[in-house]
């Protein structure tokens, strides 16, 4: 048997025979911050809880494909803006947080945190690749007493029915030998306050022991509220719950707008009105349509387990066809405006687009509406130009689109009309207001400004 990597001798077996088993051995370890961590996937998700493990006092290894990435945690230079840089470069230096591309080191690893992206595919269906791999990985290297967490957005089920086997194909068995089970990431990407370290967490695991054992590790890292369900798939499922959630009322109040727009009413106007109802109402906001690893994903991978069961799910897959079209709808209201202030049509007019990531103050396009925004106008033969102070290019369906680095008065003032999405806190909307002809303003950003005579709103 092996433990924090090491051969447990017989006087560690009486030790842990005294424990009663191994399970209260493993549970010591994790009171006496005497286990070893391990990360796997150094993303968005994943370095900001290996960060957390390790100034908790567990030493943390991260696993990653990418070897730039591996390369800049072991010099101590973060490239995420959530994690500070201080704490990286203290931890790297105290020798309590490494990475690595050799996953041969899970083999002294004793928790192992499964933090990989879950993509659509081409067919808009479960990527599950990267999971697979990473279990696949564990798998190789499993020992006696490790415990596995995944963190990854999964479809239900998928821990019991797709890891489960991969890892018991090492010839140990789940809830004897090891214990698995399933904790959501609930990241939230450059938000000032909610952060890894303080965000509740959600644990459902295969058995009380291994439930018990994962939330200790949490418990012990985080300090935060920890919820555990009966099992993996309800912890799966609640976490879909939670981005379909925001989909829906996120298509709802796209609805809205279009509708408002037709009929001549100020649909941030309408939002704030009904937001003053202190009970059963909460405000959502309408955009470009939502972006970002789960809550345009999820409801893909719900939707893929009640396929499995002849059923759908329309009310999600209507708040889906809204908020996919919705970058289609931005075009064309881009376009009506052009025409009733210029007379000009889409491919004759220069576009200034501010912002193309999914959200403010990040630097991460994936599922980006604004991105699609950009590539329709280009479609269209329309002069596009992007600036964003976090995103300097883009790809997607195979073209690459470069940014302007500087927002000059210049570059403003060439455009017949300004575009702005995603409301970075650090552009200077007056100054793009008072250098512009006309601006789309997609995320009321500018309805504090003293003069909006050339903003049209959502």
């Amino acid at each position: 048997m092996r433990c924090n990597g090491v051969a447990i001798n017989h006087m560690e077996m009486n030790h842990t025979e005294h424990c009663d088993n191994l399970r209260e051995l493993i549970a010591q370890k994790i009171a006496g911050r005497k286990i070893i961590a391990g990360v796997v996937g150094l993303g968005y998700v994943g370095l900001p809880l290996a960060v957390e493990m390790a100034k908790a006092g567990f030493r943390t290894t991260g696993f990653d494909v990418n070897k730039k990435k591996v390369d800049s945690i072991n010099l101590g230079i973060n490239y995420l803006r959530d994690v500070n840089d201080s704490d990286l470069q203290m931890l790297v230096e105290k020798g309590m947080l490494s990475a690595t591309t050799d996953y041969s080191e899970l083999a002294g690893v004793d928790f192992v945190a499964v933090c990989v992206p879950t993509p659509l595919d081409d067919q808009r269906q479960p990527d599950m690749s990267y999971v697979e791999s990473s279990a696949k990985s564990i798998a190789e290297y499993l020992h006696k007493g490790m415990v596995i967490s995944l963190e990854s957005t999964m479809y239900p089920g998928a821990t019991e029915e797709l890891i489960k086997p991969i890892l018991e194909a090492s010839g140990l068995k789940c809830g004897q030998d090891f214990w698995l089970g399933f904790s959501p990431e609930r990241v939230v990407p450059g938000h000032p306050t909610r952060k890894t370290s303080n965000i509740p967490k959600v644990v459902g695991a295969i058995g009380d022991d291994a439930c018990e054992l994962i939330a200790a590790m949490y418990e012990s890292v985080l300090h935060v509220d920890m919820h555990r369900t009966s099992s993996p798939a309800v912890a799966e499922v609640a976490k879909l719950l939670e981005n379909c959630y925001r989909n829906v009322n996120i298509g709802l109040i796209n609805e809205f707008a279009i509708f408002c727009n037709k009929i001549g009413i100020d649909v941030w106007e309408v939002v704030d009105a009904a937001k003053t109802k202190p009970f059963g109402f909460s405000p959502f906001y309408p955009g470009a349509g939502p972006g970002g690893h789960c809550i345009p994903v999820d409801p893909y991978y719900l939707n893929h387990k009640a396929e499995s069961y002849g059923l759908r799910f329309s009310t999600i897959e209507a708040s889906l066809n809204v908020n996919e079209n919705m970058p289609e709808y931005c075009v064309l209201r881009i376009g009506e405006m052009l025409n009733r202030h210029f007379h000009k049509p889409l491919c004759r007019s220069r576009i200034l687009v501010l912002g193309v990531a999914y959200k403010h103050n990040i630097d991460d396009c994936r599922e980006s509406p604004a991105t699609h925004i950009v590539e329709k106008l280009h479609a269209q033969g329309a002069d596009v130009v992007f600036h964003d102070p976090y995103v300097a290019r883009f790809s997607l369906h195979g073209k690459e689109y470069v940014g302007e680095a500087q927002l000059s008065s210049d570059l403003i003032r060439s455009a017949d009309i300004v575009v702005i999405i995603p409301p970075h806190s650090n552009v200077d909307y007056q100054f793009v207001q008072q250098n512009a002809k006309v601006i789309f303003d997609i995320c009321n950003v500018t309805r504090d400004l003293p003069d909006r005579s050339n903003i049209e709103r959502l």
